[in-house]
């Protein structure tokens, strides 16, 4: 079964916008975890814009008291890229899981993958120390990018999963090239499952490619869904709309 990681990323973006704690991060948190959100993913980012660092502490316990009460394992997932203050903080809130990715400060949302072989020296010593504050680490990857080359490098660097970068085949589903869209995600997943890495999705992916997605790369583990989600809560309500992706994701289930 793939799991459904909810970015609430969004969620921040809307309280931000008008300066004051509505909607609430911490209720709408809870509010996704008892509608059957298998995860929770934030990106804080450098100027705050969306998650601030007080979210990604606060988030924790909230996640953790969750777990505790309900005899569950619902994990958070920090996305970010390893500068000397998202090191601190993780070493503060050592999550379940680290995504690092590749991002420059000012960009708007993820857009490129790890240059694994360029970046390996880089990684090493980062993936390594995360590992040792108990966390699973995740590369954001573009599947066109990975080659026997690039799982090798991966492996040399030590993390256990690679998170596929998904906007590239989100455009082309939309287009209706459904099988060429998915062709360079099967052909990394091939590769990288021979390497022993684990896969997790995401970007862009919504109620009406992640199913065909799933269905050709049956081995991704995890899927982090924000944007989309939000969007389609708009019309559907946000019960509703959890309740259809985990729905959507299901049909490995058995």
């Amino acid at each position: 079964m793939t799991l459904l990681s909810v970015n609430v990323n969004k969620i921040a973006t809307l309280r931000n916008a008008r300066g004051n704690d509505l909607p609430n991060l911490k209720q709408v948190t809870k509010d996704l975890l008892n509608f059957g959100a298998q995860g929770i993913t934030v990106h804080p980012r450098p100027d705050e814009r969306h998650i601030t660092r007080k979210d990604v502490y606060e988030l924790k316990p909230l996640i953790a008291d969750f777990n505790k009460s309900h005899n569950t394992h619902i994990e958070f997932n920090v996305e970010g890229f390893p500068s000397p203050e998202f090191m601190d903080l993780m070493q503060d809130i050592r999550p379940e899981q680290v995504t690092l990715v590749p991002d420059p400060p000012d960009v708007i949302t993820s857009n490129a993958g790890w240059d694994c072989e360029h970046n390996r020296e880089f990684l090493i010593p980062i993936v390594e120390t995360l590992k040792k504050w108990g966390c699973r680490v995740s590369l954001f990857v573009d599947p066109v990018d990975v080659t026997e080359n690039f799982v090798s490098a991966i492996g040399d660097i030590g993390c256990e999963r690679a998170e596929l970068y998904t906007e590239k085949f989100a455009l082309q589903f939309a287009a209706g090239e459904k099988d060429s869209a998915v062709a360079p995600y099967i052909a990394a997943a091939e590769l990288l499952n021979r390497g022993n890495i684990q896969l997790n999705a995401g970007h862009d992916l919504n109620l009406q490619n992640v199913r065909f997605l799933i269905r050709k790369v049956p081995k991704i583990k995890e899927v982090s869904i924000g944007h989309a989600l939000v969007c389609e809560a708009l019309y559907l309500g946000l019960q509703q709309t959890v309740k259809n992706y985990l729905e959507e994701l299901r049909i490995h289930e058995h």
